[in-house]
């Protein structure tokens, strides 16, 4: 009894820590998608930037990210048309030796306005 103790004891800490490990990187790509998806908000608007957009990505990762999310870097692209935001990082490692990647993507079209040029009479 007490062999199978020693056997099964480990393997069971090792198996709870894998789980535990899956569950902190996959927290840290929701919270990787979030920053994504607030710097595409925040560059895509009709007067925005890439330095708008990453200011507001890297904001929220300063408030969510410093556990779960290891070295976040956000990059914003934008032309005249399309806005692109790339955030990349690795999620905090549990068991030694494990480094686990994060990536995370949102794109989306420049707002701007377009004038009615319908009439109605």
């Amino acid at each position: 009894m007490a062999v199978e103790l020693v056997i099964a004891t480990p393997l069971l800490l090792l198996a709870l820590l894998t789980i535990v490990q899956l569950l902190l990187w996959s927290h840290a790509t929701h919270i990787a998608q979030a920053a994504a998806s607030q710097a595409l908000a925040a560059a895509r608007v009709q007067d925005g930037s890439p330095g708008d957009g990453k200011q507001a990505g890297s904001r929220l990762l300063a408030d969510l990210a410093a556990g779960p999310l290891r070295d976040p870097r956000v990059d914003v692209s934008r032309d005249a048309d399309r806005v692109l935001v790339v955030v990349h990082g690795e999620a905090a490692a549990v068991l030694p030796g494990i480094h686990l990647p994060v990536h995370a993507e949102a794109a989306g079209s420049v707002e701007r306005f377009i004038p009615d040029t319908t009439s109605s009479s």
